[in-house]
């Protein structure tokens, strides 16, 4: 179901970003390709293919974190599965500047989306993207103004979501970030110097206590509005983290709590969905 998950035309694709041809090289087995570890390269080629398949106009600043598409459609596919009908209403917690998810979201499923975001910038950003797009007309951007709560303010009184997605923060401190970094940049055969592969700011990155405590404390929280989100769910990028989760998702007094497995092989991702009906 996934039209990024197969081989990339590059060739169509430089005819909606000129810029992506300066990454694009010929590897040793005769397929072009460009270097996934350069945020450069990823964003031209996240341009390209977004204009290409929803004739969207799509930017980030410089150092914000550049999403990888078909990872970022996998999961809104899957979370597709959840439901019966096909006119969802979705809030996404942390938007970014990419506005990924809301943008896939309206383009792919023709969904009404919100995204959340405590990052001012971030925030600025994503709604040029949506008034820089007809197609984005219906899409909303909310700023958390409390950075001691996730839903709060985010969820109005009068709010219904079938679903709400997620992609927390990582790391517990920024030395775990740069840590990581080091392991990708040795693995991807980057120079040392090299940002994150796919880049990313400080609110992107790490919350204190990282992924366990920020989606524990999302768990918390959703308990405050059962009645009007139909299903919870959060990307969780390690399977050893899961149990704690788990648990902090049923202390929470969800009815139902799913985990969901994407990819194979190296490229397992998953994540956790919860609901209280």
């Amino acid at each position: 179901k996934n039209p990024f998950a197969r081989d990339y035309d590059f060739d169509h694709l430089i005819n909606h970003d000129e810029h992506l041809e300066s990454f694009v090289f010929v590897n040793k087995h005769g397929n072009k390709t460009i270097r996934f570890g350069d945020p450069q390269a990823v964003r031209s080629l996240n341009t390209a293919l977004l204009q290409a398949a929803y004739a969207v106009e799509w930017s980030i600043p410089d150092g914000f974190l550049c999403p990888p598409i078909p990872g970022r459609l996998d999961y809104l596919l899957f979370v597709s599965d959840l439901f019966e009908k096909k006119d969802l209403r979705l809030l996404d917690i942390g938007t970014g500047s990419s506005l990924i998810y809301p943008i896939l979201g309206a383009c792919h499923f023709k969904w009404t989306c919100v995204g959340s975001e405590i990052d001012r910038e971030s925030a600025a950003h994503a709604q040029s993207l949506i008034d820089s797009n007809p197609s984005l007309a219906k899409t909303k951007v909310r700023i958390q103004t409390n950075k001691k709560q996730i839903l709060k303010n985010i969820i109005q009184p009068e709010d219904q979501f079938d679903v709400m997605v997620c992609n927390p923060p990582f790391y517990k401190t920024a030395e775990d970030a740069v840590k990581e970094n080091r392991r990708k940049v040795k693995n991807l055969g980057l120079k040392k110097r090299s940002k994150l592969n796919f880049g990313g700011n400080a609110n992107e990155l790490w919350t204190h206590g990282g992924e366990v405590t920020f989606v524990s404390n999302l768990a918390a929280e959703s308990k405050n509005y059962k009645t009007q989100v139909g299903w919870f769910t959060s990307l969780v990028s390690r399977q050893e983290h899961l149990s704690q989760i788990k648990r902090a998702i049923e202390e929470a007094g969800a009815t139902e709590v799913r985990v969901v497995e994407m990819g194979t092989g190296n490229k397992m991702s998953r994540f956790v969905a919860w609901r209280f009906s």
